[in-house]
């Protein structure tokens, strides 16, 4: 299963992941995660912060979606979930621009997975701005409100500190999950030879489950002493 690679965007990053192995964030070949040398700063309380880095033009991503949605509602409260565009054409990526500002407008409940089903059901690229506010106008989207979001000083930031967090979690291939800032899994790192993409997602999400359950074990607090 070969999985897409970002090399106009994502080029600089790619050395420090062939690094990985000599900095201590190295995979186990029976564990299907890494773990980053740097742990990248969380701010979600008590929940579990796990953020899936995607493009809505990734098949993978958009076979994997239902499943994430699944995952996500059967964590509840255990988890704070939120999703990353890896912006493949640069800052203005039209796809990412367009999911950061659907996010700011809290309005992705209604076009995600519209999004998605353009792309991959109906073939259309959805690889413009223009075309993908047309989309939107279409399935009922205020135009004047999602411009000015789509222009604001709030979207901008966001997408400048996305970046950031893509550099920081070393992130080159999509979808690739990160849980609590350090540990780092994605259906590529479990994909093996004669296995299906439905059982390599599968693996994936156990080993969600499994850091999920690691993270929530390590905050416990010690039992109390008799």
């Amino acid at each position: 299963m070969r999985f897409l690679r970002f090399l106009r965007f994502l080029r600089p990053l790619l050395a420090a992941v062939t690094l990985v192995a000599a900095t201590g964030g190295a995979m186990a070949a029976d564990t299907g995660f890494t773990t980053l040398p740097t742990p990248v700063r969380t701010d979600t309380g008590k929940k579990v912060e796990v953020v899936e880095y995607f493009m809505y033009s990734c098949p993978h991503c958009y076979a994997l979606d239902p499943l994430m949605h699944d995952w996500v509602k059967k964590q509840g409260d255990k988890i704070a979930f939120r999703r990353i565009h890896l912006a493949f054409n640069g800052p203005k990526d039209p796809q990412a621009h367009a999911y950061a500002t659907l996010e700011a407008m809290g309005q992705l409940d209604q076009f995600h997975d519209k999004i998605f089903r353009a792309i991959h059901v109906e073939r259309n690229r959805l690889n413009r701005d223009d075309a993908i506010l047309e989309l939107l106008v279409k399935n009922g989207i205020d135009k004047a409100k999602y411009l000015d979001m789509f222009n604001s000083f709030g979207v901008q930031t966001k997408l400048k500190r996305n970046e950031q967090l893509i550099t920081a979690s070393k992130i080159d291939s999509a979808p690739t999950i990160v849980i609590d800032g350090r540990f780092v899994t994605s259906p590529a790192q479990l994909s093996r030879p004669g296995q299906s993409e439905p059982q390599t997602q599968t693996a994936t999400l156990r080993v969600m489950d499994e850091l999920v359950a690691r993270v929530l074990k390590e905050r416990a607090p010690a039992p109390a002493k008799k």
